[in-house]
């Protein structure tokens, strides 16, 4: 059977009654769910806070955004099932919305959750080093405000499910391209009010793309499941583009303030951190994720010492958030780095001086951060030094110089981000107290498992828990084993699809934080050495050598001291499936091996909050040349450059190609993409002509450099590289425009109208003027603020003219 929701058109509603009889009526339509089942067959979702919230599968009782789902029609095919929606019918009270951070944490505000009685569902303080110390023997003190918008990336396949409920067994079955973690597995077994053994999930071997966002599928793949045990049949659902952008997920809001303490030269002495998430109607696992993801790095590239922290989770009358390319990065450096670019000009010293000031020395690695990260290794002044040399930015400067002679606005910006990945799945819980953390219990690792198994005719099956959906993780785990075997790839075939009933599998397992480099490809390569160190016993009795003149190379196993002594490695790799007696005696025959992988610097959050929120870090620095159109205001990168230390780079061309993904979707978040809602909740971005998505011409090429520090921590000394330009590139595009400019205030996506805002001039015209222009067919009314000239002013209504006319 095929499935179609019925979505709220409001944003805050109380739901009164569903009227499902018509609908029913429609040949070929089997049954719809609604809140009723909802409420009888399964819990609410649990959420990360200890706060009395109730998400469910299906708005139940109450709807809090555009889109929320309140029924569920399941029909013969896809055709009826969307036909059938229109025929039920909803009656709702409609109630005050809460669309933005400053409306929601107002006292007189609605309440979405009435048992929270308040829209703040999480509020935390930190403190590390001593703050107040700092602040006193500043010379100055450097503040911020900043806002981080709500966008998403729009993978080109959407949601997918298909569950199949057993009346027999009361399981489900499920196939959906969900992207991890699995962390959410348990959470949606209880949800369905089952054992973990009941719910089998299984995530297919190829997916069009996620970038984080593919997480939020675990809310269909309940409400579907539900679905199912309605019909007593398998049910499937796909999402189509209007629903993804209007109802899936998106990253957070977040609205900022830093202080800075510093002395005259610039140096930190202290951070004030106030962050405001806007996590959306629920809080929806595993967020607040994204504002606590960063907290082991808090103080990024730089060696400041004390710092304050106050977090805030705030809901809002908008879709949930989750899970989005650099999830919690973008939004922290946006504010740190654009208040080292506003140190800058408070000082009138040069952004990259006070950048250099602050890095952390190269001889301090690894080095612990005032709230408990362990940064693994770095040489943060090479990177710049390379950055410097082989970008070109003295003749970058040169350019701005030239173009500023001219009258031209070009601006130069820089940022400097340290990456995080591999998360320690203990992380979430620093929103918790640490006596609430006692109760729960510790948390905190994060598993990777890989199984290499040798088949009788001696090739090699390799099964990985990282669920790729597009990175190329096959081809990477297949030349590492080969090398490890000294063998063809091709004989090597990787299976990333899951099972939960048949594939070794932790909560960690998925497809985020970066964690293929660092942690699943070290894991499979453990597991490789494991069996080839088997293999090698196995030829050194066979062949009577000892085990260190054993050779693999080119498909062959062969004698250092004699060649002529060999055999092949597909004859060796084989005989333990037809000869055990060859293998040495106590020895565990070299047919399968697992092995799972978690890192000893992964430790629960302490008493004093302190956490290693990732395993490893990689550093990236950037800068920019951009110059804007004083036209119509659109912002033309002019050169981009960025230099990344990853550690050891397992497959350079899938590397770059990650780099120049990432910088492709930060280009978007920078000046193009942002979910818009108005006043009364009604979402405006429910289309590409709305969300706008740049497509290859609005992307230049990046210029990427490397310099590699191997991490000590990790198998390969690999990192993470997948999300880093999503947190640099947003805010190195801000401060190029703050630098051409010469305004502080810079909100993203810069679309040409806010810029063209910022950069006319006021002049004789009144603050508000209305001009209507009418032809016989065209009408358009055109407001103006405050700042145009004359001249920009009748240029701008020119090219509308010419445009619309």
């Amino acid at each position: 059977m095929h499935a179609s929701f019925v979505r709220s058109p409001y944003s805050h509603a109380k739901i009164l009654k569903i009227n499902i009889s018509e609908a029913l009526k429609l040949d070929g339509v089997e049954a719809v769910l609604t809140g009723e089942d909802v409420i009888k067959w399964s819990e609410p979702f649990v959420v990360g806070v200890k706060q009395p919230m109730e998400h469910w599968c299906l708005g139940v009782k109450k709807v809090r955004y555009v889109g929320e789902p309140v029924a569920i029609v399941i029909a013969r095919d896809r055709y009826i099932a969307e036909d059938a929606t229109e025929l039920v019918n909803v009656e709702y009270d409609l109630l005050p919305p809460v669309m933005n951070i400053e409306s929601s944490i107002k006292s007189n505000a609605p309440i979405l959750h009435e048992k929270v009685k308040s829209n703040i569902v999480s509020e935390r303080n930190f403190n590390y080093g001593n703050v107040e110390k700092a602040f006193s023997l500043a010379n100055n003190i450097v503040e911020i405000d900043v806002e981080y918008p709500r966008n998403s990336c729009t993978p080109i396949e959407c949601f997918n499910v298909i569950s199949e409920y057993s009346d027999e067994n009361k399981s489900y079955n499920v196939l959906s391209n969900f992207q991890g973690p699995m962390a959410l597995h348990p959470v949606m077994a209880m949800a369905l009010k089952i054992p973990g053994n009941k719910l089998r999930l299984r995530a297919p071997q190829n997916s069009g793309g996620s970038f984080g966002v593919k997480q939020a599928v675990f809310y269909y793949i309940v409400s579907i499941s539900l679905a199912s045990k309605k019909v007593g049949r398998p049910v499937k659902w796909v999402e189509d583009r209007l629903e993804h952008l209007i109802a899936a997920t998106s990253a957070t809001g977040r609205k900022s303030k830093i202080s800075a303490a510093i002395t005259k030269d610039g140096l930190l002495l202290g951070l004030k951190i106030i962050q405001y998430d806007d996590c959306g109607a629920y809080l929806r696992a595993p967020e607040p994720a994204s504002l606590y993801r960063m907290h082991g790095n808090l103080s990024g590239a730089y060696s400041v010492k004390n710092i304050s922290l106050k977090n805030y989770v705030v809901l809002t009358n908008k879709t949930p958030s989750g899970l989005n390319r650099g999830f919690g990065g973008p939004q922290l450096y946006f504010g740190l780095e654009r208040l080292m670019h506003k140190i800058s000009k408070v000082l009138n010293k040069p952004h990259l001086q006070i950048i250099k000031t602050n890095l952390l020395p190269q001889n301090s690695f690894p080095y612990k951060t005032p709230s408990g990260g362990i940064l693994d290794s770095g040489n943060y002044q090479k990177a710049i030094q390379k950055a410097e040399k082989d970008g070109g930015l003295e003749e970058l400067e040169k350019r701005r110089r030239g173009k500023r002679k001219v009258g031209k606005l070009y601006g130069i910006g820089f940022a400097a981000v340290v990456e995080p990945s591999i998360s320690n799945m203990g992380y979430i819980s620093t929103v918790l107290s640490h006596e609430e953390r006692l109760k729960a219990g510790p948390k905190n690792g994060a598993y990777a498992c890989a199984t290499v198994s040798i088949d009788p005719l001696g090739s090699i099956s390799v099964t990985i828990d990282s669920l790729p959906q597009g990175q190329g993780h096959q081809t990477v785990v297949q030349q590492l084993v080969a090398s490890v075997f000294s063998i063809d790839p091709k004989n090597i075939t990787v299976s990333s699809d899951l099972d939960t009933h048949k594939d070794g599998w932790s909560i960690a397992a998925g497809n985020y934080s970066s964690r293929f480099g660092g942690a699943v490809a070290g894991t499979v390569y453990l597991a490789a050495q494991k069996l080839f160190l088997k293999l090698k016993t196995i030829a050194a009795k066979n062949m009577n050598i000892n085990v260190e003149d054993v050779i693999f190379q080119n498909d062959l196993v062969f004698s250092k001291n004699n060649p002529d002594n060999k055999i092949t490695f597909s004859r060796l790799a084989g005989s333990s499936h037809w000869s055990p007696d060859t293998i040495p005696d106590a020895m565990a025959p070299p047919l399968r091996e697992t092995l799972y992988w978690t890192m000893p610097q992964h430790k629960a959050p302490n008493e004093k909050d302190e956490i290693n929120s990732s395993g490893s870090y990689g550093f990236i620095f950037d800068y920019c040349g951009v110059e804007i159109d004083q036209n119509t205001g659109k912002v033309i990168i002019d050169k981009y450059v960025t230099t990344h230390d990853a550690g050891t780079l397992l497959h350079p061309e899938i590397v770059n190609g990650q780099i120049q993904g990432a910088f492709a979707q930060a280009v978007g978040a920078s000046l193009y993409e942002e979910f818009k809602y108005a006043d009364n909740g009604e979402f405006l971005s429910g289309t590409f002509a709305d969300y706008l998505v740049p497509t290859a011409n609005e992307i230049p090429e990046a210029c990427i450099l490397h310099i590699s520090t191997p991490s000590p921590f990790t198998p390969l000394g690999s990192k993470g590289v997948g999300e880093g330009n999503s947190m640099s590139t947003p805010v190195c595009i801000a401060n190029a425009i703050s630098d051409a400019i010469e305004q502080d205030k810079i909100t993203l996506p810069m679309t040409p109208p806010k810029l063209w805002g910022l950069i006319s001039k006021k002049e004789d015209l009144p603050k508000n003027l209305n001009l209507e222009i009418t032809d016989e067919k065209k009408k358009i009314s055109v407001e103006l603020y405050q700042n145009y000239t004359n001249k920009k002013f009748w240029k701008y209504i020119k090219n509308k003219l010419r445009n619309i006319v």
